[in-house]
């Protein structure tokens, strides 16, 4: 099949673009209000954009209290979500009124990042502390009907790893087990036994792909 995408035409039964553009990983982001009113929410649309400098963003379909939050205070964090996490993370998806607190709802243990002013998930292994460069409206979005999707990009200034997931001086992803978002409502976890690990090829003096071992790191 083929078909507009700009139509969406497509004749199946779900839209298929979240189903092909996958998996994603999982923006827990973490914010609070000018009052102090804490909000959790997992995001979709969500990963990291450079490594020099760290940057990462997220896309919020319509203007959510993530984005209200951060836009307020300049600043949030981002909880890496796994698969022992995942009904607290489920649960704190739930479309609540802006009072709510969904760590509190969710029953997880809160702390407060160390180098931004934003609370994070205590038991996540591992979470990004940012602050907000740009917020880009994309086109077609309408804040006056909060319509639309919302880009937030956010410089990360601290990073917190639990060192129980650092092995052999490596983040050891096969311990944290994060999740990725696949289409329609499915989830995947990454474990050891979809892993391996293969070195980038180099060019000999012809110009033909030499071929490569696979690298001597944690995972082999």
């Amino acid at each position: 099949m083929h078909y507009d995408a700009r139509k969406n035409n497509h004749g199946l039964p779900h839209d298929p673009y979240k189903a092909i553009v996958a998996p994603r990983p999982i923006g827990w982001i973490g914010s609070q209000n000018l009052n102090g009113v804490r909000n959790l929410a997992p995001y979709s649309y969500f990963n990291g954009v450079s490594d020099k400098p760290h940057y990462v963003m997220f896309s919020s379909v319509g203007i959510k209290d993530s984005l209200k939050n951060i836009e307020e205070t300049g600043v949030f964090t981002a909880s890496l979500a796994t698969h022992k996490l995942f009904e607290q993370m489920n649960i704190s998806s739930v479309t609540a009124d802006t009072k709510i607190d969904e760590f509190k709802l969710s029953g997880l243990k809160v702390r407060n990042a160390k180098y931004v002013d934003a609370p994070c998930v205590a038991d996540s292994p591992a979470v990004l502390e940012c602050e907000l460069w740009k917020v880009i409206d994309l086109p077609h979005s309408n804040r006056k009907d909060n319509t639309g999707s919302y880009i937030a990009i956010g410089h990360v200034i601290g990073i917190y790893i639990d060192d129980d997931f650092i092995t052999d001086g490596l983040f050891d992803i096969r311990k944290a087990k994060p999740l990725g978002r696949l289409g329609y409502m499915d989830y995947g976890i990454i474990n050891s036994e979809n892993i391996f690990s293969k070195n980038r090829p180099e060019l000999d003096e012809e110009g033909k792909v030499k071929d490569t071992l696979e690298w001597d790191g944690l995972y082999k």
